[in-house]
């Protein structure tokens, strides 16, 4: 059996009254295999528990330790697997946790990944 590719995401469409807006899959696109790829990643990751925490923040309140190309990498890759939604507020773009269509898709993984990271931080003693 060969993997499937997810389709590509949904283009990018004018917003109302002209904004930027960025390419996201729809709901029945994505694929457990994209998120499982998505949240695979430390960095990924840990942009993921601080969205779960905080709730909707911009690019620039998660610091990483990368450079700005890799940080957009890193968001890139979320956003196309269909973890988050970025969205543009004026010249901030804004992410936010799709945690309704990954609790409808695939149900109790985010949170599940999400303790899973919590108790390896503790364990690390990282926390």
């Amino acid at each position: 059996m060969t993997p499937t590719a997810a389709p590509p995401p949904t283009p990018a469409a004018p917003a109302p009254g002209g904004g930027r807006t960025l390419a996201h899959p729809e709901r029945a696109d994505i694929r457990l295999e994209g998120v499982l790829h998505a949240l695979s990643d430390p960095m990924r990751l840990r942009v993921v528990r601080e969205l779960a925490r905080q709730g909707e923040l911009s690019c620039s309140d998660i610091e990483l330790p990368v450079t700005k190309s890799t940080c957009t990498h890193h968001y890139r890759v979320l956003r196309e697997s269909g973890v988050i939604q970025q969205i543009y507020r004026g010249t901030a773009k804004r992410n936010g946790l799709r945690r309704d269509d990954l609790e409808a898709l695939f149900p109790g993984l985010l949170d599940s990944v999400l303790t899973a990271a919590d108790r390896q931080e503790e364990r690390l003693g990282r926390a």
